[in-house]
């Protein structure tokens, strides 16, 4: 069976993705997977040994496209016997139509009763994000409940030699770091400061670790840059040769690489928090208005920590602070994440 997936756009829920093409393999032995998304996917996709090819879906987050998206789905004709649809609108729902797929399985979204054949609903009863994509791995009546589906973790292979020649591309950034262990902070997180953990609580952290033997690496994108600068500045500075701000410097698979090499991970609710729980790495992840219940790290190596209760809060702005900080992240302490990245020591 060849199995074609119209996957997410978003780094974490690519990521999480992984959980679904495993079952995928044990509920049709012998299938063939190819995962439709953005080109900067591919990284990721690359990792994951039940995929079988990455489609580039050229198309941006948000464009409805509709001849490009017929063009596409043209062009897959007899390829495929399903599809599954992962995002939920209904301009995902139009290229398997296109393509004339012959089994369209999705959750119900956006009016899609006519695009897709296999419709899911009450996904409100699996309350995480993961429970909802392994549920389309089954039949329609053969799904578990959200109690007993099972959920493999997603893992990000890493390649040794690979991985050895990430390292030594950055030999000069991490020269002055010498031998200490690494720890990697991800500071940065979408949406801005409200869903991240203060930068002066990152650069007291550093500076407690600095000082215990380990040194700091910082990742994120190019919009993450700053807010590196700023932990990296606030340390004192006989401290901050320790501290490096890879930020920006880094492409999707060597930040894979190299947050695989860390110690601990410290990091924001964020696409680099699921990359880290996806390669096994230890880490703490520090959650503020957004719901570790929906979108944890699927990990048995993942401290999560946070101050309220409750769901997700819809909050893409805060005057909690000048900065736009969070105060459930302003409460959260370098000590209480000291605490935690000890224990994972242990």
């Amino acid at each position: 069976m060849n199995i074609l997936i119209i996957g997410p756009s978003w780094v974490g829920d690519m990521v999480m993705s992984h959980s679904l093409y495993q079952q995928l393999c044990l509920q049709y032995p012998q299938c063939h997977i190819d995962v439709m998304a953005p080109n900067w996917c591919k990284p990721l996709l690359a990792r994951m040994p039940e995929v079988r090819q990455a489609i580039e879906m050229p198309l941006g987050h948000g464009k409805f496209a509709l001849c490009e998206r017929y063009r596409l789905g043209k062009a897959l004709r007899q390829r495929y016997d399903m599809a599954i649809v992962l995002p939920n609108s209904l301009k995902s729902a139009l290229i398997p139509l296109f393509a004339q797929i012959k089994h369209r399985r999705g959750w119900k979204g956006e009016s899609r009763y006519f695009l897709l054949n296999d419709l899911r609903h009450h996904k409100q009863r699996y309350p995480m994000m993961v429970q909802r994509y392994v549920a389309l791995a089954f039949e329609r009546n053969a799904v578990p409940s959200a109690t007993e589906i099972p959920i493999l973790a997603p893992k990000l292979t890493v390649n040794p030699q690979q991985q050895a020649a990430t390292l030594k591309q950055f030999e000069k950034q991490t020269a002055l770091l010498g031998t200490r262990p690494l720890i990697g902070f991800c500071p940065g997180a979408e949406f801005g400061p409200a869903k991240r953990w203060p930068h002066y609580h990152y650069a007291k952290l550093a500076e407690m670790l600095i000082e215990q033997g380990y040194a700091i690496v910082l990742f994120g994108s190019a919009k993450d840059v700053e807010v590196g600068e700023q932990i990296r500045n606030t340390l004192p500075e006989a401290l901050q040769p320790f501290c490096v701000n890879l930020a920006g410097q880094t492409s999707l698979d060597q930040a894979v690489d190299l947050i695989a090499h860390c110690a601990v991970i410290v990091s924001n609710d964020s696409g680099l928090m699921h990359i880290a729980a996806a390669t096994s790495r230890p880490l703490v992840a520090l959650y503020g208005p957004t719901s570790p219940t929906y979108t944890p790290p699927l990990s048995d190596k993942a401290i999560i920590l946070r101050k309220i209760e409750g769901g997700l809060l819809k909050v893409r702005k805060s005057t909690d602070s000048a900065e736009g900080y969070h105060q459930s992240l302003i409460d959260l302490s370098p000590q209480d994440v000291m605490e935690a990245v000890r224990s994972l020591q242990a």
